[in-house]
């Protein structure tokens, strides 16, 4: 794996709704795969690479936003009241560390409660960035910040914080990468806002007008002591989604998927996810409706800053991708 490539993506700022950042990255490592590259109004990223003809119009989708949170009240104490972007879990948070646009470093703490045995909300935390008083603080109300979380490698073992969903962005641009030939005009879709709207893929979408779309993002895994049963472990392959919180995965794309998989001789697994769901359920629904699927990368502790997936899992996502895509 490229983890120069995978750390750049991870450690870039973009909350939902700020990913500038991201963006620029991305723009630089797929502006020299493809014909055409444009920017939609929701800020998505378009890569349009033309096939060889006789193929379908087909839409890949991985999100660059992250989860984070935004500064709500400065206390007079200089601490700092915040909301959340995304589906942040009060729990992951106390003890960890936050980085905000402008790069001040935060701590995320919890004030003392009286009932210490109940679960805390965010209302119950704070951010104390170092300041003493609510002028000398560096933080302004509406501000975003970043969950910290640096990329470690042991084994095959990947953790880092925002594996949700640049390890999807990663596998994207390494499709576009490998794919030498494919009679399909392809359109790689680096969205924008899937952690609040699954606004950047709805609109983006619906301007491409694909005949076929595939999500490319994380799923949680049944491995870990006591998780809810589920019949996706880390290492086992990439999985193929059947079903989610929000969609059923069109047959005609699940199908496509498990063919490559089996033509290309690689491990996979069928991912049925009780709860959330991913770009595909936004795209499937635009216009007349879009035949739509996803390939999930099995992850652990999923909007922690410390989400873990398998180096192999991510590989052949890509040469499942790229054996679908070639037929």
């Amino acid at each position: 794996m490229n983890l120069d490539l995978l750390e750049k993506l991870t450690q870039a700022f973009g909350p939902s709704g700020y990913e500038d950042a991201i963006r620029d990255i991305i723009r630089e490592e797929v502006a020299p795969l493809v014909h055409e590259v444009r920017v939609d109004p929701l800020g998505s990223l378009v890569a349009y690479r033309k096939g060889t003809g006789g193929g379908q119009k087909i839409a890949l989708a991985a999100h660059m936003d992250e989860i984070g949170v935004m500064a709500t009240y400065v206390e007079e104490q200089g601490y700092v009241r915040f909301t959340s972007i995304g589906g942040v879990r009060p729990l992951n948070c106390v003890g960890n560390r936050v980085r905000f646009a402008n790069g001040v470093v935060g701590v995320v703490s919890m004030e003392r409660r009286d009932d210490v045995n109940s679960m805390p909300a965010l209302q119950h935390l704070y951010i104390d960035v170092g300041a003493t008083n609510r002028e000398d603080c560096p933080v302004a109300v509406g501000d975003p910040a970043q969950f910290i979380g640096p990329l470690v490698c042991q084994g095959n073992r990947l953790v880092s914080k925002t594996m949700d969903d640049r390890v999807g962005c990663y596998v994207l641009i390494e499709v576009l990468r490998q794919l030498k030939d494919t009679p399909h005009d392809i359109y790689a879709i680096f969205s924008t806002q899937e952690e609040i709207t699954l606004a950047g893929a709805r609109t983006s979408a619906f301007r491409v007008d694909p005949d076929m779309a595939i999500s490319i993002d994380v799923t949680g895994t049944g491995d870990t002591p006591k998780a809810h049963p589920m019949a996706v472990e880390l290492g086992k392959g990439p999985a193929i989604k059947v079903k989610d919180g929000g969609m059923v995965a069109h047959p005609l794309v699940r199908d496509k998927l498990v063919a490559a998989a089996k033509e290309a001789g690689l491990p996979y697994q069928m991912e049925i996810l009780l709860g959330g769901s991913t770009d595909a359920a936004a795209m499937q629904l635009v216009r007349a409706g879009v035949p739509s699927g996803c390939v999930s990368i099995p992850c652990r502790f999923i909007h922690s800053p410390s989400e873990m997936v398998d180096a192999t899992d991510v590989e052949n996502a890509i040469t499942l991708l790229v054996t679908a895509l070639r037929a």
